[in-house]
């Protein structure tokens, strides 16, 4: 590629990604208070809201896997486009809570295909370039994110409950057209078959089950919260609908600004491991904290606090799950890192909603924060064993 196609492939990819995850985010801020309004259960909330990780738990590795067999990446990003928008449309027409489940769990059937997007983006890079492509590419699922969760509350003002879902389709239609003109290269990949066995073994990198199992609670932390429960305590707060934008703005713009920092400052300034103990430190604490939080300004501070803390994250995982794969296993391996994180995803908010069944709404946000301080535990036993282990590997020589 010349340095222009390569710029516009780039472009073109990352404006896909931005349709891809706008018209998934769209509805998020309204989803919990819209299915509490039409008689949803705190417990069913819960399980619309963990089906969409529980379908990426299923699909993401056997997507990733087949991926890496057949040697494309480009069909899979299509099909994502196309169950994307299914979604969106059956949310539109569902008229009982289980259509809503089915278009729930068919935004996560979409977002398992995430894997292709993230790795045919990466071979548009250099190996040195690695992080910066995940930074990239995570900036503009932030952007989509915070764009979409912002107007979702003043469409629904506007025009009504069902309004981003209409929305959100044809926004995905739109990116189902663009979709077919993305750029993809054969030449990346090795001439000889790839074996079965030898993509297995991939998941059995110890590096990369680290990651993923610190993807799994951060994923836990932020699908109980602002992609879970958190719009409905601001409302219980006494916010009103259109208010909700204040709180994804003030949580989710610092979230990109942490995404956009995490790569380029954090890293070389506290090294990866440093930074992911430091991380879940704040964010164990702000998520604790929220349901402490008594009025709108508080709320606000809180979210942005937390927003920054969970956004030096994902970015961060996401290089490190694949840093040490070589390119024709790594739709596997990023496909095993996407379903092991998935866990969190429809476990997280699947557990709170139980809880606050049963405890109230401050319940989901302990158990949450309670996710963050077990990644530092755990950071901190692995540490551990391994300078103990490097101690007796100096001692035995």
């Amino acid at each position: 590629m010349t340095l222009l196609h390569a710029a516009r492939n780039r472009f073109l990819f990352l404006v896909l990604c931005f349709i891809f995850w706008f018209s998934n985010f769209i509805y998020i801020p309204i989803l919990s208070p819209y299915l509490e309004m039409i008689g949803g259960a705190y417990t069913f909330i819960g399980m619309v809201l963990g089906s969409y990780g529980l379908m990426q738990f299923l699909f993401r590795l056997p997507f990733g896997i087949l991926s890496d067999l057949i040697k494309v990446r480009k069909p899979f990003i299509i099909f994502g486009m196309a169950v994307s928008t299914l979604s969106c449309v059956t949310f539109a027409w569902a008229d009982s809570l289980g259509w809503i489940l089915l278009a729930r769990s068919l935004a996560g059937v979409a977002a398992a295909t995430w894997v292709a997007f993230t790795i045919l983006f990466s071979s548009y890079f250099s190996e040195y370039d690695l992080h910066r492509a995940m930074g990239s590419i995570s900036l503009a699922v932030v952007l989509a994110q915070l764009l979409g969760m912002v107007v979702s509350g003043y469409i629904v003002d506007l025009w009504g409950w069902h309004a981003p879902f209409w929305i959100g389709g044809i926004i995905g239609f739109v990116g189902i057209v663009l979709s077919l003109f993305i750029y993809e290269s054969n030449e990346d990949f090795q001439k000889k078959p790839i074996q079965l066995k030898e993509l297995l073994s991939v998941m059995l990198e110890p590096a990369l089950l680290k990651v993923s199992f610190l993807s799994i609670l951060a994923h836990g932390i932020i699908f109980s919260t602002m992609f879970g429960f958190t719009p409905a305590f601001a409302l219980k707060l006494g916010l009103h609908t259109d208010e909700i934008s204040m709180v994804i703005f003030s949580f989710m713009i610092p979230h990109a600004v942490a995404t956009m920092l995490s790569g380029k400052i954090f890293v070389p300034l506290f090294g990866q491991w440093k930074l992911l103990k430091l991380a879940f430190t704040l964010t164990a604490i702000f998520t604790a904290c929220t349901p402490l939080a008594e009025t709108k300004g508080l709320l606000f501070l809180i979210q942005g606090l937390n927003g920054f803390s969970l956004g030096i994250l994902f970015p961060l995982f996401l290089g490190m799950a694949v840093e040490t794969i070589s390119l024709e296993k790594r739709a596997t391996a990023m496909g095993a890192y996407q379903a092991i994180y998935a866990i969190g995803m429809f476990a997280g908010p699947f557990i709170a909603g139980i809880l606050i069944s049963h405890l109230g709404i401050s319940s989901g946000f302990y158990f949450a924060g309670s996710l963050g301080l077990t990644a530092l535990f755990s950071m901190i036993v692995w540490s551990h064993l391994e300078r103990k282990a490097t101690k007796h590997n100096l001692n035995l020589n």
